[in-house]
Protein backbone atom coordinates (compact mmCIF):
# COMPACT_ATOMS: atom_id res chain seq x y z
CA UNK A 1 0.00 0.00 0.00
CA UNK A 2 1.23 3.49 -0.78
CA UNK A 3 2.41 5.59 2.18
CA UNK A 4 3.21 9.21 1.32
CA UNK A 5 3.26 8.16 -2.38
CA UNK A 6 5.77 5.33 -1.77
CA UNK A 7 5.08 1.62 -2.25
CA UNK A 8 2.52 -0.16 -4.38
CA UNK A 9 -0.92 1.31 -4.94
CA UNK A 10 -3.71 -0.14 -2.83
CA UNK A 11 -6.05 -2.76 -4.30
CA UNK A 12 -9.57 -1.36 -4.03
CA UNK A 13 -12.53 -3.41 -2.82
CA UNK A 14 -16.09 -3.10 -4.11
CA UNK A 15 -17.23 -0.79 -1.33
CA UNK A 16 -14.29 1.57 -1.87
CA UNK A 17 -14.94 1.70 -5.61
CA UNK A 18 -18.60 2.54 -4.96
CA UNK A 19 -17.63 5.32 -2.54
CA UNK A 20 -15.15 6.87 -4.97
CA UNK A 21 -17.61 6.97 -7.87
CA UNK A 22 -20.73 7.93 -5.91
CA UNK A 23 -19.32 10.38 -3.35
CA UNK A 24 -15.68 11.12 -4.13
CA UNK A 25 -15.86 12.14 -7.79
CA UNK A 26 -18.04 15.15 -8.46
CA UNK A 27 -18.62 15.29 -12.23
CA UNK A 28 -19.18 13.10 -15.29
CA UNK A 29 -15.74 13.84 -16.76
CA UNK A 30 -13.89 12.55 -13.70
CA UNK A 31 -16.12 9.47 -13.48
CA UNK A 32 -15.44 8.72 -17.17
CA UNK A 33 -11.71 9.24 -16.63
CA UNK A 34 -11.39 6.76 -13.78
CA UNK A 35 -13.98 4.32 -15.13
CA UNK A 36 -11.69 3.97 -18.16
CA UNK A 37 -8.75 3.29 -15.82
CA UNK A 38 -10.76 0.64 -13.99
CA UNK A 39 -12.53 -1.13 -16.85
CA UNK A 40 -9.63 -1.15 -19.31
CA UNK A 41 -6.79 -1.51 -16.75
CA UNK A 42 -4.92 1.28 -18.55
CA UNK A 43 -2.28 3.55 -17.06
CA UNK A 44 -3.27 7.10 -16.20
CA UNK A 45 -1.07 8.56 -18.95
CA UNK A 46 -2.66 6.23 -21.51
CA UNK A 47 -6.06 7.47 -20.35
CA UNK A 48 -5.47 11.24 -20.39
CA UNK A 49 -3.93 11.06 -23.88
CA UNK A 50 -6.91 9.31 -25.45
CA UNK A 51 -8.28 10.99 -28.55
CA UNK A 52 -12.01 11.51 -28.76
CA UNK A 53 -12.05 9.19 -31.79
CA UNK A 54 -10.39 6.48 -29.66
CA UNK A 55 -13.58 6.32 -27.60
CA UNK A 56 -16.35 7.58 -29.94
CA UNK A 57 -17.26 7.30 -33.57
CA UNK A 58 -17.74 10.58 -35.44
CA UNK A 59 -21.46 10.57 -34.68
CA UNK A 60 -20.85 10.44 -30.92
CA UNK A 61 -21.56 6.73 -30.58
CA UNK A 62 -19.36 4.82 -28.13
CA UNK A 63 -16.99 2.43 -29.89
CA UNK A 64 -17.17 -1.28 -29.03
CA UNK A 65 -13.45 -1.05 -28.17
CA UNK A 66 -11.30 1.69 -26.63
CA UNK A 67 -8.10 2.24 -28.63
CA UNK A 68 -4.92 2.68 -26.57
CA UNK A 69 -2.44 3.87 -29.15
CA UNK A 70 1.12 2.55 -29.27
CA UNK A 71 2.64 6.04 -29.08
CA UNK A 72 0.99 6.71 -25.72
CA UNK A 73 1.73 3.37 -24.07
CA UNK A 74 4.63 2.71 -21.73
CA UNK A 75 7.57 1.44 -23.77
CA UNK A 76 5.51 1.98 -26.94
CA UNK A 77 5.17 -1.80 -27.29
CA UNK A 78 1.98 -1.79 -29.34
CA UNK A 79 -1.57 -0.53 -29.73
CA UNK A 80 -4.17 -2.26 -27.54
CA UNK A 81 -7.91 -2.43 -28.20
CA UNK A 82 -9.92 -3.11 -25.05
CA UNK A 83 -13.60 -4.15 -25.34
CA UNK A 84 -16.09 -1.75 -23.75
CA UNK A 85 -18.29 -3.61 -21.30
CA UNK A 86 -21.77 -2.30 -20.51
CA UNK A 87 -20.78 -0.79 -17.14
CA UNK A 88 -18.15 1.37 -18.84
CA UNK A 89 -20.38 2.28 -21.78
CA UNK A 90 -23.04 3.72 -19.45
CA UNK A 91 -20.48 5.98 -17.78
CA UNK A 92 -19.03 7.13 -21.11
CA UNK A 93 -22.49 8.06 -22.41
CA UNK A 94 -22.79 10.60 -19.59
CA UNK A 95 -19.67 12.46 -20.72
CA UNK A 96 -18.71 13.96 -24.05
CA UNK A 97 -16.26 16.88 -24.43
CA UNK A 98 -18.11 20.00 -25.45
CA UNK A 99 -17.18 21.59 -27.75
CA UNK A 100 -15.77 18.49 -29.43
CA UNK A 101 -12.01 18.38 -29.02
CA UNK A 102 -9.09 16.36 -30.35
CA UNK A 103 -8.42 14.87 -26.92
CA UNK A 104 -11.15 13.09 -25.00
CA UNK A 105 -10.00 14.78 -21.79
CA UNK A 106 -8.88 18.26 -22.92
CA UNK A 107 -6.73 20.53 -20.80
CA UNK A 108 -7.60 24.02 -19.66
CA UNK A 109 -8.96 26.13 -22.47
CA UNK A 110 -9.13 22.96 -24.59
CA UNK A 111 -5.39 23.20 -25.14
CA UNK A 112 -3.71 19.84 -25.24
CA UNK A 113 -4.88 17.10 -22.90
CA UNK A 114 -5.47 16.84 -19.17
CA UNK A 115 -2.12 16.19 -17.46
CA UNK A 116 -1.53 12.98 -15.49
CA UNK A 117 -0.49 15.01 -12.43
CA UNK A 118 -3.78 16.89 -12.55
CA UNK A 119 -5.69 13.61 -12.73
CA UNK A 120 -3.73 12.33 -9.74
CA UNK A 121 -4.67 15.40 -7.71
CA UNK A 122 -8.34 14.89 -8.59
CA UNK A 123 -8.14 11.29 -7.40
CA UNK A 124 -6.31 12.09 -4.17
CA UNK A 125 -8.95 14.69 -3.33
CA UNK A 126 -11.71 12.13 -4.00
CA UNK A 127 -10.01 9.57 -1.73
CA UNK A 128 -9.57 12.11 1.06
CA UNK A 129 -13.24 13.01 0.79
CA UNK A 130 -14.38 9.41 1.40
CA UNK A 131 -11.58 8.42 3.79
CA UNK A 132 -9.58 6.00 1.62
CA UNK A 133 -5.84 5.81 2.28
CA UNK A 134 -2.99 4.24 0.32
CA UNK A 135 -4.67 4.49 -3.09
CA UNK A 136 -3.48 6.22 -6.26
CA UNK A 137 -4.61 6.34 -9.87
CA UNK A 138 -2.59 3.13 -10.36
CA UNK A 139 -4.95 1.39 -7.92
CA UNK A 140 -7.51 0.99 -10.71
CA UNK A 141 -5.02 -0.85 -12.91
CA UNK A 142 -3.82 -3.13 -10.08
CA UNK A 143 -7.40 -3.77 -8.96
CA UNK A 144 -8.58 -4.72 -12.45
CA UNK A 145 -5.67 -7.06 -13.18
CA UNK A 146 -5.84 -8.72 -9.74
CA UNK A 147 -9.58 -9.29 -10.11
CA UNK A 148 -9.07 -10.94 -13.50
CA UNK A 149 -6.43 -13.22 -12.00
CA UNK A 150 -8.68 -14.10 -9.05
CA UNK A 151 -11.42 -15.08 -11.50
CA UNK A 152 -9.08 -17.62 -13.07
CA UNK A 153 -8.36 -15.74 -16.31
CA UNK A 154 -5.09 -17.12 -17.78
CA UNK A 155 -2.14 -14.75 -17.33
CA UNK A 156 -1.42 -14.75 -21.05
CA UNK A 157 -4.88 -13.27 -21.71
CA UNK A 158 -4.52 -10.74 -18.89
CA UNK A 159 -1.22 -9.71 -20.47
CA UNK A 160 -3.10 -8.81 -23.66
CA UNK A 161 -5.21 -6.41 -21.62
CA UNK A 162 -2.42 -4.97 -19.50
CA UNK A 163 0.16 -4.55 -22.26
CA UNK A 164 3.04 -5.81 -20.11
CA UNK A 165 6.20 -6.84 -21.89
CA UNK A 166 6.30 -10.24 -20.16
CA UNK A 167 4.46 -12.30 -17.55
CA UNK A 168 7.08 -11.60 -14.88
CA UNK A 169 6.25 -7.89 -14.99
CA UNK A 170 2.54 -8.64 -14.89
CA UNK A 171 2.82 -10.89 -11.84
CA UNK A 172 4.32 -8.04 -9.81
CA UNK A 173 0.98 -6.24 -10.16
CA UNK A 174 -1.12 -9.10 -8.81
CA UNK A 175 -1.89 -9.17 -5.11
CA UNK A 176 -2.31 -12.44 -3.23
CA UNK A 177 -4.82 -12.43 -0.38
CA UNK A 178 -4.31 -14.46 2.85
CA UNK A 179 -7.57 -16.34 2.20
CA UNK A 180 -6.23 -17.44 -1.19
CA UNK A 181 -3.07 -18.85 0.43
CA UNK A 182 -5.19 -20.64 3.05
CA UNK A 183 -7.44 -22.05 0.34
CA UNK A 184 -4.44 -23.27 -1.64
CA UNK A 185 -2.98 -25.08 1.37
CA UNK A 186 -6.39 -26.51 2.30
CA UNK A 187 -6.50 -28.17 -1.10
CA UNK A 188 -3.67 -30.42 0.11
CA UNK A 189 -6.07 -32.14 2.54
CA UNK A 190 -6.81 -34.69 -0.17
CA UNK A 191 -3.22 -35.93 0.22
CA UNK A 192 -3.68 -36.85 3.91
CA UNK A 193 -2.56 -40.45 4.65
CA UNK A 194 -4.98 -42.99 6.21
CA UNK A 195 -4.48 -42.61 9.97
CA UNK A 196 -6.39 -45.69 11.21
CA UNK A 197 -4.09 -48.02 13.17
CA UNK A 198 -4.05 -51.50 11.57
CA UNK A 199 -3.67 -53.43 14.83
CA UNK A 200 -6.54 -51.52 16.42
CA UNK A 201 -8.72 -52.37 13.43
CA UNK A 202 -7.83 -56.09 13.71
CA UNK A 203 -8.58 -56.19 17.45
CA UNK A 204 -11.90 -54.41 16.92
CA UNK A 205 -12.88 -56.95 14.26
CA UNK A 206 -11.98 -59.84 16.63
CA UNK A 207 -14.13 -58.42 19.44
CA UNK A 208 -17.03 -58.02 17.05
CA UNK A 209 -16.73 -61.68 16.08
CA UNK A 210 -16.56 -62.88 19.70
CA UNK A 211 -19.54 -60.84 20.84
CA UNK A 212 -22.25 -62.88 19.01
CA UNK A 213 -20.82 -66.15 20.46
CA UNK A 214 -20.95 -64.71 23.97
CA UNK A 215 -24.53 -63.63 23.43
CA UNK A 216 -25.44 -67.07 22.15
CA UNK A 217 -24.01 -68.84 25.25
CA UNK A 218 -26.14 -66.70 27.53
CA UNK A 219 -29.30 -67.56 25.64
CA UNK A 220 -28.60 -71.36 25.46
CA UNK A 221 -31.11 -73.21 27.65
CA UNK A 222 -29.70 -75.27 30.56
CA UNK A 223 -30.41 -78.95 30.80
Amino acid sequence: MKVERHGQAKILNQNEINLIFSEGLTNSRDRALFALCLYTACRINECVTLRTTDVYYCKGEVRPEVILRKGNTKGKLGTRCIPVIEELRRVLLNYYPEPRSWYYFPGKGHRGHLQADSASRIFRKACQKVGIQGASTHSFRRTALTMMSNEGIPLRIIQEVSGHRNLEQLQKYLEIQPDQVKGAVSALSMLSPVTTNTSETTNKQSRNQEQPNSQASKLKPRN
